[in-house]
Formats: C-alpha cells, structure tokens, sequence
C-alpha cells in the first residue's frame, strides 16, 4: 500500500512500507522522493553524514543531536492512499543518495493502522 509523507502539505516522497515489526510499532520501506524532497533534504542529508554507513554508528555525535532536533522540528506526517493521517511518533528518511539508497522508516502508534495491515 502506498504512503505519502508530506510537509505541510507539500508531498516530500512515498513507500510502500514493504516491511513492518509491529511490536516495535515501526515500518520501513523503499523510499520514492518527490518534488518536495529538496525542502527536507538538507536535515536528512545531515544523518547521513553523521551515520556514513547505512546500519553503522554514528561518527559525529553532535551532527546527529542537530538532525535529530531538526528532523522533529519539520512536522513530517505520514498519509495512507485513500489520504488518512496515520499518527507517528518518528517519521526518517535515510537518505544515501550518493549510493542510490533510499529508505522510509516510521514508528507508527496508531492501533488502526495496525489492525489495517494485518488485515
């Protein structure tokens, strides 16, 4: 199902959220930019400069504390196809675009959302 992450209204990007744990209440995904990308890829950009590896640690811990407070400060919303806001509590691009890798991860703690996907 496709999803739609937008800010402020403007489309950033969708997933499909092909994958999902949801007793860690997260699903993540491929990651498809849209036209809205480049308003948030700066602050996305910033995790993958401080975390130079996908799956690695972190090497500059205080450009992470900066994407971390401003990743929260964007107020990104998740959305399923038929426009529903799914309510989340951390909504990451990991953006590795100089590898060609993009991918969506969101912690979902909406219940209906849950109870949909397994569905």
């Amino acid at each position: 199902m496709r999803h739609t992450v937008k800010l402020h209204g403007v489309i950033v990007g969708h997933s499909d959220l092909e994958s999902a744990d949801e007793s860690l209440g997260r699903a993540w995904g491929t990651f498809r930019p849209g036209l809205g990308y480049e308003l948030v890829q700066p602050v996305f950009r910033l995790f993958s400069e401080a975390v130079p590896m996908p799956g690695g640690e972190p090497r500059d811990k205080e450009k992470l504390a900066r994407y971390h407070a401003a990743r929260d400060a964007l107020g990104l919303e998740l959305v399923d196809a038929q426009g529903n806001r799914i309510a989340t509590s951390a909504i990451h691009i990991a953006d590795y675009s100089d590898r060609g890798k993009f991918e969506l991860e969101v912690l979902i703690s909406d219940e209906k959302y849950w109870a949909g996907r397994n569905q």
